[in-house]
């Protein structure tokens, strides 16, 4: 099979598109037929180095949509089923920009029945990354978020996600993003104009770090996206960073809010596999706004 990897890190002309061997599902593990796989922030950071692994094959790609086509014992997936999983793994020698993927059984959920492969492929990194930072802010319905980054693909999912939950949410966005981040519920958006120790938490999607602590009211949540990195508390503001962990029910539960529309699926373009370079260089140009799609 094909798969985008990246052997000596770097930019993205580090990508390589390689023939590597169809993976074989063990006991509890199913194997998917890819149909497509979002880029993310993480597979820049893979492709640079950022975490370790220098001197092997380094794997691209952690959202998967597509077709369950092999079962290991032990798992209740069946061949042909339609599903969602999210490849989780820093250093793995292949990942889910491929052919074919091999995840646990307990990371995979059934795909939304109302969406594409392509926009199904944008949901379980970036949801369940939302879904876990909101976990560890604690809110209560009638409390207040700021969430920064909020027209990207987490933080447009934390709004939506907090909404939901009942909480009043304001979206730190660009003067540009006013309007998108409203239609994803926002009560109020702002390019910058931010009271301090205005909101009960932060969700720090655009990782502002220590300067995001400000608007937070004295003992409220401050929570990050990049792990063991959280700017050190202050007026008893408790600060923390997810971590995202596979999960498929929680996973089946995010699928469940888009059939919904409760969230919203964002594809900014698609690429195909052989295009993988091209989808890095898209990437780093910044101001994407929604997922860029990789389609075997």
């Amino acid at each position: 099979m094909r798969a985008a990897v990246v052997r000596t890190f770097g930019g993205p002309e580090a990508v390589e598109v390689v023939e590597a061997e169809v993976p074989e599902p063990r006991a509890r593990e199913v194997r998917i037929k890819v149909a497509a796989s979002a880029l993310n922030p993480v597979d820049a950071g893979a492709r640079s180095g950022a975490f370790g692994g220098a001197g092997k094959q380094v794997g691209l790609g952690w959202d998967v949509a597509g077709t369950v086509d092999a079962v290991g014992v032990a798992t209740a997936w069946n061949v042909g089923d339609e599903v969602v999983a999210l490849d989780y793994g820093m250093t793995k020698p292949v990942g889910a920009h491929a052919e074919y993927v091999v995840v646990p059984t307990d990371a995979v959920a059934l795909a939304p029945a109302t969406a594409d492969a392509a926009h199904a492929a944008t949901l379980p990194l970036n949801a369940l990354t939302a879904a876990q930072g909101l976990d560890l802010l604690e809110l209560a319905p009638g409390q207040s978020l700021l969430v920064t980054g909020a027209a990207g693909a987490v933080g447009g999912y934390a709004v939506q996600l907090a909404v939901h939950q009942g909480v009043s949410v304001t979206a730190l966005a660009r003067e540009g993003d006013e309007e998108l981040v409203r239609s994803l519920g926002a009560a109020h958006a702002t390019s910058g104009d931010i009271a301090p120790a205005g909101y009960d938490a932060v969700f720090d999607a655009a990782v502002l770090g220590e300067p995001a602590l400000e608007w937070v009211r004295d003992g409220g949540g401050y929570v990050g996206v990049i792990p063991q990195a959280q700017p050190a508390p202050v007026r008893g503001v408790r600060t923390s960073a997810v971590e995202v962990a596979a999960d498929g029910a929680r996973l089946a539960e995010l699928v469940r809010l888009a059939d919904e529309g409760v969230l919203t699926l964002r594809v900014a373009e698609t690429y195909s596999l052989e295009d993988a370079v091209k989808a890095h260089v898209r990437q780093a140009e910044g101001g994407v706004r929604g997922r860029l799609v990789i389609v075997p």
